[in-house]
């Protein structure tokens, strides 16, 4: 029996190239995030695949750049992970930086006691918004280049603004309102948490969907395959592969329910969460509520008590529960792994492909393999993510700034660790011939319903009897048979002993794995 790729729902994923990011040749993003402001004016998010490709780039340049690539991520795996460049890259932080800066300004132009910013004509208003939908790799490296002099990536983000609007008669005027009030944080703390949100909403969550799916889909498939279950490496009641596969389907999608309903927070509150710049400038302005509006505009939670920075404890329980969703997907990959080794399953090979360099006949797992080894990276980044995030001393310290850069990393492992599962996944088929045979060999589990039954109707120390029976001892049909018959217990219980078999003898198993679709929680 068969899972083929052919049978698990895809994520129609489009393999992509790549190249690095160098300033001297010509780089295209397309396409990304885009923003459109409602009538009320609320931010909606929308998201496509995105592509980060070198216009023109010959193969043996995109191979020379994975082959010089110091990150796995950036170099043989680029093919994999490469959807969540735009967000979670440098490219992505200058960009969510922008659209911010941008935003606050629209926001300031509607607010009627800012009246050095009146509100903007329709088309000012358009040309804003295009500097944030025609956000090009080449603008980045502007910025870039801004910031080689500035020594600050935020404020050479405002002075490229600065130059993109000064010819613009209606926007130059009120240039200085860029940026007004604002702490640095305010602008990043709000790119990442978009950052997060865009990478989450478009590619991880998706993909954590597609791996639950895969799961479910064995689930069902196998729902009536009996299997020999192993308790402590020993033999133990039988269950069904189908069962054994839901379990680990119901328990991702727990963990990835919980995921999506992190609120991702933000905070817009100055220089140490006060508003004293805001209100030195217009006192009679109710900042906070001000900023709870621009905050919640972006699509984030806002965050009324912060210091300078918000402090992150939101990243903490997000990357926490990504890591508990990992470690339930590393005990699937082994048990995957186990299951392959005791010949449970076999893998579907392709014309070509080399299992080991010296013994032709292997067929390694190596998809579960690489899956739980990402899978242990990922982690190992998102712990420490998770522990030092929501510690700054007093109110404010630099040492978060460099380790946001890595969740692009972190999130890259699992995301490479997912699809290799997915991949795997695609290549087993069940050896039915081998789950017999081992549960053809193993009548002794079915001491625990004999015993059971014997303390029904009240034949005294049935365990004991068993154990005699079983415990070290090669046991068979014939032992229990016999065994069953010389029961002082009504004929009809017995009769009913005697119907049991190691391959019927599995409770509720296919009931419960059949229904694993109404146990799980995906997104919709």
């Amino acid at each position: 029996m068969a899972l083929t790729n052919t049978k698990i729902p895809c994520l129609g994923l489009t393999p992509t190239t790549r190249s690095l990011l160098n300033p001297s040749k010509s780089v295209c993003l397309a396409p990304r995030v885009s923003f459109s402001v409602s009538s009320t004016d609320s931010l909606k998010l929308t998201t496509s695949r995105k592509v980060i490709a070198m216009a023109g780039a010959s193969s043996r340049d995109l191979e020379m750049s994975n082959l010089t690539a110091l990150s796995p991520l950036d170099g043989r795996y680029w093919g994999k992970v490469n959807e969540l460049a735009s967000s979670m890259s440098e490219f992505g932080l200058i960009y969510f930086r922008v659209l911010v800066e941008i935003k606050w300004l629209l926001k300031l132009s509607n607010i009627p006691e800012v009246t050095e910013v009146p509100s903007f004509s329709k088309e000012a208003q358009e040309y804003l918004q295009g500097i944030i939908d025609g956000f090009s790799m080449d603008d980045a490296l502007e910025v870039k280049k801004i910031e080689r002099v500035t020594n600050h990536d935020v404020k050479a983000v405002e002075y490229f603004l600065k130059q993109k609007c000064e010819s613009h008669p209606e926007i130059a005027k009120v240039l200085e309102f860029f940026h007004f009030a604002c702490t640095s944080e305010d602008i990043n703390n709000l790119s990442h948490a978009l950052m997060l949100r865009e990478a989450l909403s478009s590619v991880i969550l998706p993909t954590m969907d597609e791996l639950i799916k895969s799961i479910s889909l064995m689930a069902k498939s196998f729902a009536y395959v009996p299997m020999l279950s192993h308790t402590h490496g020993q033999a133990a009641s039988p269950t069904t592969l189908g069962k054994e596969m839901a379990i680990f389907a119901v328990r991702l999608s727990e963990e990835r329910r919980y995921l999506s309903q992190t609120k991702i927070k933000g905070k817009f509150a100055g220089a140490v969460g006060n508003y004293n710049a805001h209100i030195s400038a217009y006192s009679n302005i109710d900042w906070p509520h001000v900023a709870e509006e621009f905050v919640t505009s972006l699509g984030l939670t806002f965050n009324p008590y912060v210091t300078q920075i918000e402090p992150h404890d939101y990243m903490a329980r997000l990357f926490n529960t990504i890591s508990q969703f990992n470690n339930i997907l590393i005990d699937f990959d082994r048990d995957i792994w186990s299951y392959i080794s005791l010949g449970y399953f076999k893998q579907i090979t392709k014309a070509g492909e080399i299992g080991s360099s010296t013994m032709p006949h292997k067929v390694n797992p190596i998809d579960f393999e690489n899956s739980e080894g990402n899978l242990g990276i990922a982690n190992a980044q998102l712990a420490f993510l998770s522990m030092k995030l929501p510690i700054s001393r007093m109110q404010r310290d630099l040492t978060d700034s460099t380790v946001l850069r890595n969740m692009g990393v972190a999130l890259g492992h699992s995301l490479l660790a997912f699809k290799s599962a997915i991949q795997g996944i695609g290549k087993l088929q069940v050896n039915e011939a081998r789950l017999k045979e081992h549960l053809d060999h193993t009548w002794e589990v079915l001491a625990e319903p004999i015993q059971t039954v014997m303390r029904r109707y009240g034949v005294p120390e049935p365990y004991e009897k068993l154990k005699e029976l079983t415990r070290g001892r090669a046991v068979d049909e014939e032992n229990i048979r016999k065994f069953i018959k010389g029961l002082d217990m009504p004929e009809e219980a017995k009769d009913q002993l005697l119907e049991l078999t190691p391959h019927k003898y599995v409770g509720a198993a296919a009931a419960l794995a059949l229904a694993v679709d109404e146990a799980v929680h995906l997104g919709h």
